[in-house]
């Protein structure tokens, strides 16, 4: 039979391991999202078009990317590929009326518009609470998550 089995308590380590307030853990930040819905960025630099890209890619609607021939994409950007030039990284979106998969080399793209609707915009577990509570107030039952048509 080992100390643990037996009952016994390493004290040295239990002192080391801060106590955390179990109340304290179940309240956590949420993730604080941008509002980029309509947000045209500036890609002057190599680093604008990394970081607008890479909001892009976190983004939860559609985007118009305009390739610097003048040719312009809407649509969902799924993937991206980051590499040590522009020209080696590029991103992979789904076009707002095709199934195909196209990819996009960042040094190709002249300007990046975040066109379509957030779908996730205001839809936080803070607004549903918030919802839930008005509900109940006016004498609603049966109040559950309803998912939303995406149009």
């Amino acid at each position: 039979m080992t100390g643990k089995e037996s009952g016994h308590i390493d004290h040295e380590a239990a002192q080391a391991v801060p106590h955390a307030n179990p109340d304290a853990l179940e309240v956590a930040p949420g993730t604080a999202h941008e509002h980029l819905e309509g947000w045209i960025p500036q890609l002057a630099t190599e680093e604008e078009i990394r970081i607008a890209l890479e909001k892009a890619f976190d983004y939860r609607g559609d985007v118009t990317i305009t390739r610097k021939d003048g040719s312009k994409i809407e649509g969902y950007l799924f993937d991206r590929r980051t590499a040590a030039t522009l020209r080696e990284s590029v991103v992979r979106l789904y076009p707002k009326n095709s199934n195909e998969k196209i990819s996009i080399s960042y040094a190709g793209i002249a300007a990046l518009a975040f066109t379509g609707r957030d779908t996730a915009a205001g839809k936080s577990w803070e607004a549903w609470m918030k919802k839930c509570a008005q509900k109940k107030a006016a004498g609603e039952t049966n109040i559950a998550l309803q998912p939303e048509p995406l149009d």
